[in-house]
């Protein structure tokens, strides 16, 4: 700074203002130590400046991975977000071999340059009941269940099964036959709790749940064998793949869809990947739920009150393509 401060012919004060974005700088004042930093190759130092202000400008993010597609999209959209209000985006994920908690997980981002952390808990770990976050170190859940300590955001995964459910029932179908998610998965468990419970609701059979792994494979072995059932008219699968997978299952078996079966998936993810998709989905937004997420860890760190206890329901939206039949 008195490298820069020397060259632009200003104190030492106003350089560190220029580099803290104070406005208490004149515009041409500004431009000349900008222009000294560019020429000397000043950069600021964070370590530093979080020492002085109590913030890093960074948020961690825990996942168990980035690969699947809804923890893509929210990541993108963490990312996208911490950008805009220029704060950088640590990542972790859950550690193989090891016990995957939230504390061991809390603990590890801790030990970074980090202001607060975003988990997005899409498996089941053994202390997220009554989970107390360290003080004066914000975390925010993505995750089903509402946390008795943190904030917590994520979509209606339950309430996604029962609309669904619903929607194939108004067509006319006696009952709804169900791809699930992996057993390890939050998300499947619940979307699979919403479609067995919406059907009991209205007194509708509940037939054999197929169980998958997200995959179009899965969903292709199980569209080939629900051909073979004659009381199967409608299949709701836990997510685009499988229920992309299952079509074509189904048609290898040399059953139609809509025409002889309905399929409805849930995710919209191959909007962009399948020339003239015709599979109807429900649509889940990962984009504000990463949004909305980040939002929360940010206001923390900033002083703000986030209600705990509580969890902020994303809403699905219902995108009708050509995949569901009405046949009442």
């Amino acid at each position: 700074m008195q490298d820069i401060a020397k060259a632009a012919g200003v104190s030492p004060q106003t350089v560190s203002r220029v580099a803290n974005g104070s406005d208490a700088v004149k515009p041409e004042t500004r431009q000349r130590v900008e222009a000294a930093m560019e020429r000397l190759g000043y950069r600021p130092n964070y370590a530093a400046r979080a020492l002085k202000h109590g913030r890093f400008q960074d948020i961690g993010v825990v996942m168990f991975n980035t690969a699947t597609f809804g923890n893509a999209r929210i990541l993108d959209s963490i990312v996208a977000n911490a950008a805009d209000d220029d704060y950088s985006v640590t990542i972790q994920t859950m550690c193989h071999g090891a016990e995957r908690t939230l504390s061991a997980a809390i603990d590890r981002m801790q030990r970074q340059p980090v202001d607060g952390v975003i988990v997005v808990l899409e498996e089941r770990i053994s202390d997220f009941v009554g989970y107390k976050p360290p003080r004066e170190f914000p975390v925010v859940l993505i995750c089903e269940s509402a946390a008795d300590h943190c904030p917590t955001v994520d979509a209606d995964q339950y309430g996604c099964s029962t609309a669904i459910v619903d929607y194939l029932m108004s067509k006319g179908h006696k009952t709804v036959y169900h791809i699930a998610g992996p057993s390890t998965s939050r998300a499947a468990e619940s979307r699979a709790r919403g479609w067995r419970e919406a059907l009991e609701q209205m007194g509708a059979r509940v037939p054999s749940m197929y169980i998958g792994d997200w995959c179009a494979n899965s969903g292709y072995q199980a569209g080939v064998a629900l051909a073979h059932d004659p009381d199967c008219t409608a299949i709701y699968a836990a997510n685009d793949q499988m229920a992309y997978g299952a079509m074509l299952g189904l048609q290898s078996a040399g059953k139609r869809v809509p025409e002889d079966v309905s399929i409805v998936g849930v995710d919209d993810s191959l909007v962009d990947m399948v020339p003239r998709l015709n599979l109807t989905t429900m649509k889940l937004r990962f984009d504000d739920i990463g949004a909305t997420a980040f939002s929360m860890v940010r206001r923390q760190c900033e002083g703000e009150k986030i209600p705990v206890g509580v969890k902020t329901v994303i809403p699905p939206e219902l995108i009708e393509r050509g995949s569901v039949l009405d046949i009442s």
